[in-house]
């Protein structure tokens, strides 16, 4: 276990350099700046900002002055927020957008496992129809059309809930954005725990169970429903990372200023620090889900080791 911790830590740092080193050749390699934008600053005044952050240095010698900054987690000034870092902002929107997130997994977790099982358990029937067709919605609707749609209607037309904002995380304005975050996935884990629960069910100790006469609710829950979750733990890491960049979007339209927003923003601005900030981020925290669920995956399938070898 250690051993194996210790090399994912290691190829998750070499990971983590190769994304920074490249997204920071590719923001230098673009012309322009942060500040070629302001056209009413006076040539002297851009200058001294430019040195002010070190821009006239040469690029080796920014290069590996932040290099030095990521390994202390200093992520550096924003060149848009006077008097701000990209820890500043960082600090600001991740409990904004871990809180959406995490709502958004709950609804795709419990709603894609339930619809899923109940479509395998009355397999050809209205049940398995009614949630195929809407995990096929699901699946075709991008996010942004789903945020758009609930806004308008349950937002605008209804007024159910709030269409737009924060209100300091009221629950009211984390409905819409957390079910338009979690409406393609929920679509994805409702046809992954489908097939597999429908492959579990034909298995031959399924059929030795009903026959010993145990009950479904123990069949199910005991025995079908352990081995049905693994092609569903195997989706996480994929899931994770559309949670994550999804949210660009979703806090975009709502109106969250979550870091998606604060992402999205610095690109449009070509604020270097912070897209190379928020890339950092991004990257460890993939890199931690997917370990994460490599760890959970031999919990629940103990025939696979941590070493990437079966069991006996």
């Amino acid at each position: 276990m250690a051993k194996y911790l210790l090399q994912r830590i290691a190829s998750a740092v070499l990971v983590l350099w190769i994304v920074v080193s490249l997204t920071f050749v590719l923001m230098h390699s673009i012309p322009g700046g942060p500040f070629s934008r302001e056209k009413q600053v006076p040539p002297a005044v851009l200058k001294n900002l430019e040195e002010r952050y070190h821009m006239n240095d040469p690029l080796s010698k920014q290069y590996i002055d932040y290099m030095k900054n990521v390994a202390q987690f200093n992520l550096g000034p924003t060149f848009r927020y006077e008097g701000r870092t990209v820890n500043d902002l960082i600090k600001d929107g991740l409990p904004k957008t871990a809180t959406i997130g995490f709502l958004a997994t709950i609804i795709a977790l419990g709603g894609g496992l339930l619809l899923g099982s109940i479509a395998a358990l009355w397999h050809n029937k209205t049940p398995d129809g009614v949630a195929t067709f809407i995990a096929t919605i699901g699946v075709s609707v991008p996010s942004f059309v789903m945020a758009t749609f609930l806004q308008y209607y349950l937002g605008y037309k209804l007024g159910l809930f709030p269409p737009v904002g924060w209100n300091n995380g009221a629950f009211k304005n984390l409905v819409l954005p957390s079910i338009a975050l979690g409406a393609y996935p929920i679509a994805q884990i409702t046809r992954l725990m489908r097939t597999s629960m429908l492959d579990v069910l034909s298995q031959d100790y399924i059929r030795t169970a009903r026959s010993k006469g145990l009950p479904g609710c123990v069949i199910i829950g005991r025995h079908a429903m352990r081995n049905a979750l693994l092609p569903v733990v195997t989706y996480l890491g994929p899931f994770f990372a559309y949670i994550l960049t999804g949210n660009f979007v979703v806090e975009y339209v709502f109106n969250i200023p979550g870091i998606g927003q604060f992402f999205v923003t610095s690109i449009t601005n070509r604020d270097y620090s912070t897209i190379m900030g928020m890339t950092v981020l991004f990257c460890s925290l993939l890199v931690v889900f997917n370990l994460l669920v490599d760890i959970a995956y031999t919990f629940i399938d103990p025939r696979i080791k941590l070493t990437g070898q079966k069991g006996a």
